[in-house]
C-alpha cells in the first residue's frame, strides 16, 4: 500500500509563476528607457555612473553574503536593480568614489544587515542617496550638468528657483520630453510615464500608492497656490508634477515590495503620507525637494500600516481590528476549549431537564 505523504509549509500556497528574478528583470526593462535617455542627455558620464553603480551594488552584496555565510542571491538581479535606481537618482557629475560609497550603504547597511531582500525596512537606493545627500550636499544637490553643454554646471534646479521665487520662464514641453538639468533618470516625464504603464500592465506594481502620492501633491500644491489666482495655482501644479523626482519616485521607489504596505488601504495611506510630506518639505522645508525623505519616512511606517489595515481571517468584516490576546489564547488553548465545550454541554443538559 502506498504511503501517503503530506508536505507542510507556510503560506502562500499558490503562485502565479513569478520569481524574484523575473520581477527584477521586468523592472530593469522598465528602467532601460530612463537609462538610455540619461545617456543621450548627459553623455558618457551618465553611462559611467550607471555601470559603476550596478557593479558596486552587485560586488558589495556578494561580498557581504560571502563574509556572513549567506547564500549568494546576486542572480536574482535585485542588486542590479538597486544599482540602476541609485545611479538614476544621482547627478551625472557625481564622482565614482561617491557612487561606490552610496552602493556600500545601500547594499550593506540598508539591505544586508536587515536580512537581505524582503527584510529591509528602507528602500536601499534611496537610503544610499540620502546618506550621500546629507554628507555631500554640494556634490549631490547643488551641481547639475547642463544638457547640450556638459562642461557647464547649473547650481539651481527649478524647484530651488520656485522656493526662492526667482523662476520666470518654464518650458513645459522641454521638461516633459526631458531636455533639462537634473538627476540622470528623472528628467524625461514622458519616459517615466511609459515605464509606469508598462509595469502596471505587466502587473509588477500596484496603482494605489503612486496615484495617491501624485494626487496628494497636486491637490496640496493647488490649494497652497489658489490665493494667487486659479491660473497661477494650475501652473504651480504642472511645475510640481514635471520637476523634481516626484513621478520617478512614484513609479519606481514607492512601489518597492519590501518597503511598502501589502494591504490595499495601507498602500493608499502610504501614498497619501508620502505625497503630503513631499509637499510640506517643498513648501515649508529647508530643501527644495522632498520625495526622497517622504518615502523613507513612510517606509518606517509601513509595518504599522500593515498591522492596522491588515485583516485577520475568521473575525468577520472587522477583521483588521486585532482581538485582545486573552480572546486569542482562549480560542486556541485546548484546555480552555475543552472546558468551554463541557460547560456548553452542561448548560444544554440543564436546559433539557427544565423543559422536561
Amino acid at each position: 500500500m502506498a504511503e501517503n505523504k503530506f508536505h507542510i509549509s507556510s503560506s502562500p500556497h499558490f503562485s502565479l509563476g513569478n520569481t524574484t528574478q523575473k520581477i527584477m528583470l521586468t523592472v530593469l526593462i522598465a528602467l532601460l528607457p530612463e537609462v538610455i535617455a540619461g545617456i543621450a542627455v548627459f553623455g558618457i558620464h551618465a553611462l559611467i555612473a550607471v555601470a559603476v553603480s550596478v557593479f558596486g551594488c552587485v560586488l558589495f552584496e556578494a561580498l557581504f553574503q560571502k563574509v556572513t555565510g549567506q547564500k549568494n542571491t546576486v542572480s536574482n538581479l535585485s542588486a542590479a536593480v538597486s544599482g540602476v535606481m541609485l545611479a538614476l537618482v544621482l547627478p551625472s557629475t557625481a564622482p565614482v568614489w561617491m557612487i561606490l560609497l552610496g552602493d556600500l550603504v545601500a547594499m550593506v547597511i540598508a539591505k544586508g544587515i536587515f536580512g537581505g531582500i524582503g527584510s529591509n525596512v528602507f528602500n536601499p537606493a534611496l537610503t544610499g542617496r540620502a546618506v550621500l545627500f546629507i554628507s555631500f550636499p554640494a556634490a549631490i544637490g547643488a551641481s547639475w550638468a547642463v544638457p547640450g553643454n556638459l562642461d557647464a554646471v547649473s547650481s539651481a534646479t527649478v524647484l530651488a528657483r520656485v522656493k526662492a521665487g526667482t523662476l520666470e520662464n518654464f518650458d513645459f514641453l522641454q521638461f516633459f520630453i526631458g531636455n533639462r538639468a537634473g538627476c540622470i533618470g528623472e528628467t524625461s516625464i514622458l519616459l517615466i510615464l511609459v515605464s509606469f504603464v508598462f509595469l502596471l500592465v505587466a502587473k509588477i506594481i500596484d496603482w494605489r500608492a503612486p496615484l495617491a502620492m501624485v494626487l496628494t501633491v497636486a491637490v496640496c500644491t493647488f490649494l497652497g497656490g489658489i490665493s494667487s489666482g486659479l491660473e497661477s495655482a494650475c501652473r504651480d501644479v504642472v511645475i510640481a508634477l514635471l520637476s523634481g523626482g516626484l513621478l520617478f519616485g512614484a513609479t519606481f521607489m514607492i512601489t518597492d515590495y519590501a518597503t511598502a504596505p501589502v494591504t490595499r488601504p495601507g498602500r493608499l495611506i502610504f501614498g497619501f503620507g508620502a505625497g503630503l510630506i513631499t509637499f510640506l518639505i517643498r513648501k515649508f522645508g529647508g530643501y527644495p525637494e522632498g520625495v526622497m525623505f517622504s518615502i523613507l519616512v513612510m517606509n518606517a511606517l509601513a509595518p504599522h500600516l500593515n498591522r492596522v489595515t491588515g485583516r485577520m481571517y475568521g473575525y468577520g468584516k472587522k477583521g483588521h481590528q486585532r482581538p485582545c490576546s486573552a480572546k486569542i489564547n482562549m480560542e486556541f488553548d485546548l484546555t480552555t476549549a475543552k472546558e468551554r465545550k463541557l460547560s456548553d454541554a452542561q448548560s444544554a443538559a440543564e436546559g433539557d431537564k427544565k423543559n422536561d
